[in-house]
């Protein structure tokens, strides 16, 4: 189970040598340059990363990828903005779905291009923790059937809604069977955790797989260490002392338990439970694409 190549190497192997950038970080301008030694292996060629992100692309190349019937279908990420206890940064379910999303993109490119994500997402269950935002249900969900829309406008017929967390889950899926029907395109919609059976990621979760996702918890901690150590920060947390004043007795020890859990992360986890979403994904979208 343990990995002894570098953060570095991992995400070269995967398909990146930074960690994904989530749609904030690009709006913002933010995140680490694109320019030297980032390629990866997909295939028989070496391609940028950048090429199976939408937004990062120009509309010369999406526009050639197109008439070309080179680019067949799309990954539409759906994330959030919320609290992911002391020490995971907010962004983080909307990074990882991102991250997921790009990775197997790469591995069919140039059949599948990843949308700008979605990164505010159903989080009322949050709120009482400071700095989370949140969606009406009817809103979210209008962003997403519009972006679907999009696409489907500009020809492109099978779309994966690639869903990284728990609160869009059950909207997402209520409601995918209605928009294949008015817009006249295969589309699915699946959480990346969807990949994870006992038989290969129990071996990873030493808190068991109830705890997959399990909010900020070994899995999503494990997850952020090997792909964006950056976003993990302990420095200075001492939960002994953390007062949230929350209103519910069981919210907050749910809330203590999940941070113990984290103590038991590895960035060695996170690359095995990784792969393992990647690779389904990749699979996923393969079986879509013969379909169409």
């Amino acid at each position: 189970m343990m990995l002894s190549r570098s953060r570095r190497s991992f995400l070269f192997s995967l398909g990146a040598a930074t960690a994904a950038p989530t749609a904030a970080m690009a709006m913002a301008g933010e995140g680490r340059s694109e320019g030297s030694a980032q390629v990866t292996h997909a295939g028989e060629k070496y391609i940028h990363p950048r090429k199976v992100l939408l937004w990062q692309c120009t509309r010369k190349e999406i526009r050639e990828a197109l008439e070309s019937g080179r680019l067949k279908a799309a990954i539409v990420p759906t994330g959030s903005t919320e609290q992911h206890n002391e020490h995971l940064a907010m962004i983080h379910d909307t990074a990882s779905a991102v991250l997921v999303a790009q990775n197997a993109a790469l591995q069919l490119y140039p059949q599948v291009i990843v949308s700008t994500p979605v990164p505010v997402g159903i989080s009322p269950h949050w709120m009482e923790r400071k700095g989370t935002l949140t969606l009406r249900q009817e809103t979210f969900l209008a962003v997403v059937f519009d972006i679907c829309e999009s696409l489907k406008i500009h020809g492109l017929k099978t779309i994966l809604i690639l869903n990284g967390h728990g609160g869009n889950n059950g909207p997402l899926k209520s409601q995918v069977a209605r928009w294949r029907e008015k817009l006249g395109i295969q589309i699915e919609t699946h959480s990346y955790w969807e990949a994870y059976t006992k038989e290969n990621a129990s071996p990873y979760m030493q808190s068991g797989m109830a705890m997959i996702p399990g909010h900020s918890g070994e899995f999503e901690t494990s997850f952020a260490l090997a792909a964006f150590p950056e976003r993990v920060h302990r420095e200075g947390v001492d939960y002994s002392k953390v007062r949230l004043n929350l209103k519910s007795p069981k919210d907050a020890d749910d809330d203590r338990m999940y941070y113990n859990d984290s103590l038991l992360a590895t960035a060695e986890k996170g690359e095995a439970l990784i792969r393992i979403a990647v690779d389904w994904v990749a699979k996923k979208m393969r079986q879509m694409i013969r379909q169409s």
